[in-house]
């Protein structure tokens, strides 16, 4: 994810900034005085990036959670990478790469990019060097700050579920798998089961708002998401009980029948555990709206797959 960064940012004025290689330019708004970042470290870093038009792109400051990663070498000079070699502990600063640099290694301009810059506002906020450490003592600091780091997001997220259904005054009913769900609007028919085929619009949120996922067009632009001009934004279809999806979808949807329209709640537990994916982050809990537009049943008469027998044991060599 943090090297995806690179294709992202904006174009704005180079007051205060100062050239570095490559064309990169940047401008510290914090300096600790601490030892550099090097290849090889340790970072955990909050970054927003940004258009032309200040439109937020990426932010780890929404998602709540750093990009922590080790520090790679410089791609180019000029990177961003050779930005944050200028940056240790503590440090704040923008960072301007630039557009023409990055076009001539294959990254693709974002839609309606017009910029002569990619800019990134980067916070350092955790460096684990890894200087003449051995790689076990090295790995073992870098594990013993992410555990302290997931317990506190593990302990927090009660609290952040609590308090959104609280702001949002949402009268909720809760699974025994702590899944929250409203329904807003009832449909008819029986419930989505095991083995039918939810066809499902949806649009999924972080707590604080900020949209991340849908298949709805007016909510991707709304949420101020990048269009993605090959995507065909249309209801997906969900094979209910197979696993495809969170467990949280594969619970919730077979609560709703065909129109029914919901809210749902999903801990990180039913959602993307301790590890978290992409832009979510460990322990993130997530709201999504659902409309079950249809349901696929099974067809009876399809002929069954053949049941396939497991191959005899091998035989133990004494």
């Amino acid at each position: 994810m943090f090297l995806a960064l690179a294709s992202l940012g904006l174009a704005s004025c180079n007051g205060g900034f100062k050239q570095g290689d490559g064309g990169m330019l940047y401008d510290i708004h914090v300096d600790k005085g601490g030892p550099t970042i090097q290849p090889g470290d340790f970072i955990s870093v909050d970054l927003r990036a940004k258009t032309d038009a200040d439109s937020v792109l990426f932010s780890t400051y929404e998602s709540g959670h750093p990009v922590q990663t080790m520090m790679p070498k410089p791609q180019f000079k000029g990177d961003i990478f050779t930005g944050i070699e200028k940056l240790a502990e503590g440090d704040s600063a923008t960072i301007k790469v630039s557009a023409d640099s990055m076009a001539k290694r294959g990254q693709q301009r974002p839609q309606g990019f017009k910029g002569k810059y990619y800019v990134y506002e980067i916070k350092v906020e955790k460096v684990i060097s890894k200087g003449s450490l051995s790689d076990q003592v090295f790995q073992g600091r870098v594990q013993d700050f992410v555990k302290v780091q997931a317990a506190a997001l593990k302990k927090l997220e009660p609290e952040q579920i609590q308090k959104y259904i609280a702001d949002n005054k949402l009268n909720v009913t809760q699974t025994k798998d702590s899944l929250d769900y409203v329904i807003i609007t009832p449909g008819s028919g029986p419930n989505v089961a095991p083995g039918d085929t939810a066809v499902v619009n949806y649009t999924g949120r972080m707590l604080n708002g900020k949209v991340f996922d849908t298949s709805i067009k007016d909510d991707a632009i709304k949420g101020k998401m990048q269009v993605d001009p090959y995507r065909q934004y249309k209801p997906i279809h969900i094979p209910i009980g197979q696993k495809r999806v969170i467990p949280g979808w594969d619970e919730g949807l077979q609560l709703l029948n065909k129109g029914a329209k919901a809210k749902f709640i999903i801990p990180s537990s039913l959602a993307y555990g301790e590890r978290g994916v992409s832009i979510i982050g460990p322990y993130t809990p997530l709201e999504f709206d659902l409309e079950v537009v249809d349901i696929i049943h099974p067809n009876p008469n399809a002929p069954k797959a053949p049941v396939m027998m497991p191959p005899p044991p091998q035989a133990q060599v004494k």
